[in-house]
């Protein structure tokens, strides 16, 4: 008898699932109120459920937080989708009040996507430049010379030297910006407490980059390298990029002022953003994703993504 009460005072414990949380009045009035189109509600309801469901790290996370950084996502018209990489959800422990919550992170072709949309920009792109394509680079004159590889199978298999973003006004400004792939390791290695260039040492030791590249650690370990800094160097590479370029000389939208500030933050129910430096490590979940894929019609795996300090480089 004991027993069972001891069960029924932990049943009463036991944090209630997401699926109830989100289904509770106070929440479907915030949904409501926010998205205004009921069908826009109920298709933005099932997806976050499905979600959250399918990625235990993500079940964890404070519900709240959830679903603030997902109707931000919503509000900005902006797709969770890893195949399109416009924006994330990705679960942090919060060490101080022992909690875990769900930040909103905003990837590359998200800015690519607001700053288009904002009908200020003729052109703007990012992306990886290969070995032999960089022929000149004078920044004093803001002047690049590239040659592209038009063979796909062949640039795909050379190394990476450097990244290139640009922007071009419809009034005829522009701006480009080149770095050296050694610079972008340097400044990742810097602002990126889930990346290290030459190897870390205590409980949670991470192998130097190069031997990460080389295959050359623990495969138990693999939760430590979750970073897309890791994952998708030339991706992370292209984000930072286009954040130096359009925040010192590009125009930024309500809405990509709004992105931009919240990127790698956790939303409140009244819209404040808060920010934290510390990314979750989930021993016990090192297979798990910590991406969440708001996207009903999608089946894929979601993909890993960076933590927060990954993204609020410099």
């Amino acid at each position: 008898m004991a027993v069972n009460n001891s069960l029924t005072k932990a049943e009463q414990n036991k944090k209630p699932g997401f699926s109830a949380v989100i289904n509770s009045v106070p929440y479907q009035r915030m949904i409501s109120n926010t998205l205004k189109d009921k069908n826009t509600a109920n298709r933005f309801i099932a997806s976050i459920v499905s979600a959250v469901a399918t990625t235990p790290a993500l079940q964890e996370c404070e519900a709240k937080t959830v679903v603030s950084a997902a109707l931000l996502g919503e509000g900005l018209k902006l797709s969770p989708s890893p195949q399109l990489g416009q924006y994330y959800l990705v679960p942090f422990k919060d060490k101080k009040n022992k909690v875990t919550n769900a930040q909103f992170v905003l990837g590359y072709k998200g800015y690519i996507q607001l700053a288009t949309r904002s009908g200020q920009y003729k052109r703007i792109n990012a992306m990886a430049i290969k070995e032999g394509e960089l022929k000149s680079y004078n920044p004093f004159d803001d002047e690049i010379e590239l040659e592209y590889c038009d063979d796909e199978e062949l640039r795909d298999s050379l190394p990476t030297k450097g990244y290139y973003a640009m922007f071009e006004y419809h009034n005829g400004f522009k701006k480009i910006l080149y770095w050296s792939k050694e610079k972008m390791l340097i400044h990742a290695d810097k602002y990126s407490a889930a990346f290290s260039l030459n190897g870390t040492s205590g409980q949670y030791a991470k192998v130097p980059y190069a031997d990460y590249m080389a295959g050359n650690y623990n495969k138990k370990d693999e939760w430590l390298y979750s970073s897309f800094w890791y994952k998708d160097f030339d991706g992370m590479a292209c984000k930072t990029m286009l954040r130096q370029l359009i925040s010192k000389w590009g125009i930024m939208s309500i809405d990509m002022q709004k992105a931009y500030e919240s990127d790698g933050g956790v939303i409140g129910e009244n819209g404040e953003v808060t920010f934290s430096d510390e990314p979750i490590h989930e021993e016990a979940a090192e297979n798990d994703s910590s991406v969440v894929e708001i996207a009903p019609e999608k089946s894929e795996e979601p993909t890993v993504q960076e933590s927060f300090t990954d993204i609020m480089e410099g």
